[in-house]
């Protein structure tokens, strides 16, 4: 049947509410609250375009034959008597699909509509009976021979209701798997007593948390008094449960483990999921996707296995791809969704839809292991990846955790999807969206549009043309390998091993300025404490950033080549060469670390590091960074063939030479007031003054966290 539009394969996706990791303020009630405004949104919308329609389809039967018998008994379903309208069956079926959608608006979210509807009417039960009513308006305008006016606005509204239901954007919920391993070691030690779950080694806990998922008892029980952070826990995923009641499954898709490293990791999440019913042994379903994410370079390196040892569990993979009985199709149903997971509770789907999603972290990644390992160790991952899901049948999907920023995955989206390995990209991808590059992409419709265009192009071209782009040569892997092993160890050293790295670090950037801003969606550490491995990666990159030596975007790369040189010669250079030419990981590495090193000052660079109190500290680290930074330089021009920095990118070399001599005199004011805070004044103009220069060379950088 001709629908009139193409199917809804672009879903909006939030964790703001739903993220729990590190920020004791994201509640049960903040996750609720948080829904119930996307709601708002959504249903506020469909009703001012539903208003608008009802005034733009004015046909009357007095000057053409409408026969379709399901408009007319919409229109006579309404209760739209007025005598004005009795000759206009779309308006009058407007006018009640208005009343239902109001009466909606007002169940789900308390929610008054700006007009009065024509009468009282009973609200829609999910998205899809809405999207039904609209559907009839489609065929109807079809069947008279009116189909060009279902081109403008109805069709508009019936994508809306196909891409944003009632809920407007499916909110992610994540959590740190420690804390889903105290919960559950809580839950266990009092419903079976003398069970030390945190005490036992990972194949004990598999098989302990094997066992509780066979059965649908629940291991929470009424009266007990447990800790803080357990109520708080089972409180979220019941919130989470009442949620699928009212806005249906699509609303919240996704429970994301934060540093998982093992099966357990992401058992212990269903077992949690059990104790409020969104995980169903008997029945063999699960209603939201558990979704690992790994982080470190040594979680990376392990995630193959991680994931081959949780594919082998039947129990598990069941759960991914066991189907009930009775379930029906709706062409408005997303990728890798049926219906009613987006529109709402009904009868059940294939429960996961054999799909299982894996979620790799760029910015944690790079902050353990540096740049060049990081990019080599997420893209290994994949490979690796790619290979164990072929072998049990069960679709992946990954989850890309890249931020503005080069130091934490960020940079040009078509390129990078370009460059994945092959069969990593399936036919659908996710990809995070982060800080003030939500703003600088998407605040103008144009742009927006053509920024979403570039991503669906590039995983379009990468799914179906897959062996055009990324097919690299045993020896360039090879290649990569000895030059991650080189850049890690210069990484770990320099920033892990060099003493009084920590005090450098925090002295010479803004970091502790940043700390106290009320800038961020979460506290600057996981811990109460100073240590970088505390430190979350954002401050850790937009305060390298803030002192122009963007140290995340590059560090390493230089003692790579620089060893990779000796130990290879001019036929060693040669070969990088080759790679930058004809492989696309490689390429957009350098091209995303070039775009970086362009963006750096090291004369600024410089004037920071004398903000450090200790001289000898000074004088201990400054020089081994820059030494650095014009290794990496010298490598990057030496393999790319490049005179200068940018010479590949004339257009961002033209901006910076015309943005940065307006944006460096803030860095030097941001210098001379940093030096006067720390000194002790407290004019609270000099704090105001850093906050200003700190979003002016933000603004400026404009990929700096």
């Amino acid at each position: 049947m001709e629908t009139g539009r193409a199917a809804a394969f672009l879903r909006p996706g939030s964790w703001i509410g739903g993220d729990r990791d590190g920020n004791p303020f994201v509640t049960a009630e903040v996750l609720d609250s948080a829904m119930r405004a996307q709601s708002r949104k959504a249903i506020s919308h469909l009703l001012e375009q539903l208003h608008l329609l009802g005034a733009e389809l004015s046909t009357t039967t007095s000057l053409i034959s409408v026969p379709d018998v399901e408009l007319m008994r919409l229109a006579e379903q309404s209760s739209d008597r007025s005598p004005h309208r009795q000759d206009e069956p779309y308006r009058r079926a407007i006018a009640g699909f208005y009343a239902r959608l109001a009466a909606t608006a007002l169940q789900l979210d308390n929610l008054e509509a700006p007009r009065h509807a024509v009468a009282q009417a009973e609200p829609y039960a999910t998205a899809a009976e809405f999207a039904a009513d609209l559907d009839v308006l489609h065929r109807a305008l079809i069947s008279h021979h009116c189909g060009l006016l279902g081109r403008g606005r109805l069709r508009r509204l019936r994508h809306a209701v196909a891409i944003f239901g009632f809920h407007l954007a499916t909110l992610d919920l994540r959590q740190n798997s420690e804390v889903h391993a105290r919960t559950v070691a809580e839950l266990l030690g009092i419903a079976r007593p003398g069970v030390d779950y945190l005490a036992l080694g990972e194949e004990a806990r598999i098989a302990l948390l094997l066992e509780e998922l066979a059965t649908p008892r629940p291991l929470a029980a009424p009266g007990i008094d447990y800790s803080e952070e357990t109520r708080g826990e089972l409180a979220i995923f019941h919130a989470a449960r009442g949620i699928h009641q009212r806005y249906g499954r699509a609303a919240i898709e996704n429970v994301i483990i934060s540093k998982t490293d093992s099966v357990s990791d992401i058992l212990e999440v269903a077992a949690l999921l059990k104790e409020v019913g969104l995980l169903r042994p008997l029945e063999h379903v699960l209603d939201v996707n558990i979704v690992p994410l790994f982080e470190t370079i040594g979680d990376l390196a392990n995630a193959g296995k991680v994931m081959d040892r949780l594919l082998g569990i039947p129990l598990y993979k069941r759960l991914l791809s066991s189907r009930s009985q009775g379930s029906p199709k709706n062409d408005l149903a997303p990728p890798g969704g049926g219906p009613n997971d987006f529109f709402g509770p009904g009868a059940q789907q294939d429960s996961r839809h054999g799909l299982q999603e894996v979620m790799l972290g760029y910015s944690d990644s790079n902050k353990d292991g540096g740049f060049l390992t990081s990019g080599w160790s997420l893209y290994r991952a994949e490979i690796e990846l790619t290979q164990v899901f072929a072998r049990p049948g069960i679709g992946m999907r990954l989850f890309h955790g890249r931020g503005g920023s080069v130091g934490r995955g960020g940079g040009p989206n078509y390129q990078a999807i370009l460059a994945q390995p092959q069969g990593a990209v399936q036919g659908q991808i996710r990809i995070t969206e982060q800080g003030e590059v939500i703003a600088s992409k998407y605040a103008n419709p144009e742009l927006g549009r053509r920024n979403l265009e570039i991503l669906a192009a590039a995983t379009l071209e990468t799914t179906l043309l897959p062996h055009e782009h990324d097919d690299p040569r045993p020896e360039f892997l090879a290649a990569m390998e000895e030059l991650s092993a080189t850049a890690y160890a210069a990484y770990r050293r320099m920033v892990y091993e060099t003493p009084g790295f920590e005090r450098y670090f925090w002295e010479s950037t803004v970091i502790a300025e940043i700390a106290a801003l009320n800038i961020g969606s979460r506290p600057a550490s996981r811990k109460k404490s100073t240590a970088i491995e505390d430190l979350r990666a954002i401050p850790w990159v937009f305060s390298w950033a803030q002192c122009r030596l963007m140290l995340p975007g590059w560090f390493g790369f230089g003692a790579a080549v620089t060893a990779w040189r000796e130990k290879h010669g001019a036929d060693g250079m040669a070969l990088l060469a080759e790679m930058n030419r004809e492989w696309g990981f490689f390429r957009t590495l350098l091209s995303n670390m070039d775009m970086v090193l362009g963006k750096s000052n090291i004369a600024l660079a410089e004037r920071y590091s004398r903000l450090v109190t200790d001289e000898n500290l000074r004088q201990a680290i400054f020089p081994r960074l820059k030494a650095e930074w014009q290794a990496a330089v010298d490598g990057l021009l030496a393999v790319t063939g490049q005179r200068e920095l940018l010479d590949g990118n004339p257009l961002l070399k033209r901006s910076i030479r015309s943005r940065f001599p307006y944006l460096d005199p803030l860095n030097h004011i941001q210098i001379e007031l940093l030096r006067r805070h720390r000194a002790g004044e407290t004019d609270e103009r000099v704090l105001r003054g850093i906050h200003l220069t700190i979003n002016g060379v933000a603004a400026g950088l404009r990929n700096s966290g």
